[in-house]
């Protein structure tokens, strides 16, 4: 049965934070409020419980994932970005966008598109989840919680806990989160291209 912390919203308790990433550190798949919507997050390195991740969306292996980073420095380090990706990353994040660009070495290879070698990578505006980064050192892997069949994710943390509580090992409750996805931007062309319209704001790059 899952753990269930309430954290703050604006300042997350630091006790909680530790044990949140302890379970990450040991396998867990947590459920954790983001800047757009709630989440599913697991360890970078952890196969069986990316596969766990999956099962709980009702996605199958093949389906891609995003990798949660600190900053534009973590981001930097496991996706190859040039000046001006770098500018527009930059005016970017934080913030409820995803990026698709190509990974470096540093990702596993079972994580990257299987045809082009792309990654999801995103930066959150959340407090919650600055918190967990800093304390992790290094990304979470990650999913929107949407489960299989349904329109919108949950957001309700009272109703995740009812749904997912022999599913998941932790929910963290940081307060009602929205309905709305990130925007998905492709920055592996000459100019971005909006995978998918989402919270982020696309008016100042659709060509």
């Amino acid at each position: 049965m899952a753990q269930f912390f309430n954290i703050h919203a604006e300042n997350p308790q630091p006790r909680l934070i530790h044990q949140a990433v302890d379970i990450l550190k040991r396998g867990g798949v947590i459920v954790y409020p983001t800047d757009s919507c709630y989440a599913l997050g697991c360890h970078i390195g952890d196969k069986e419980a990316a596969m766990r991740l999956l099962s709980v969306r009702g996605l199958d292996a093949e389906h891609d994932l995003t990798l949660i980073c600190r900053d534009l420095s973590e981001l930097g380090h496991y996706a190859q970005v040039d000046n001006t990706q770098f500018r527009f990353l930059k005016m970017y994040t934080p913030g409820a966008y995803t990026f698709i660009l190509r990974g470096t070495r540093e990702v596993p290879k079972r994580l990257l598109h299987k045809k082009h070698d792309t990654i999801g990578l995103r930066v959150p505006a959340h407090p919650i989840v600055q918190a967990l980064l800093a304390e992790l050192g290094e990304p979470m892997l990650s999913s929107t919680l949407l489960l299989y069949g349904e329109d919108v994710p949950l957001t309700e943390p009272w109703e995740i806990r009812e749904r997912l509580e022999h599913l998941v090992d932790l929910v963290i409750d940081g307060g009602a989160c929205g309905l709305t996805p990130t925007t998905v931007v492709d920055l592996t062309s000459d100019a971005p291209f909006v995978l998918r319209f989402g919270k982020g704001d696309t008016t100042d790059f659709e060509g």
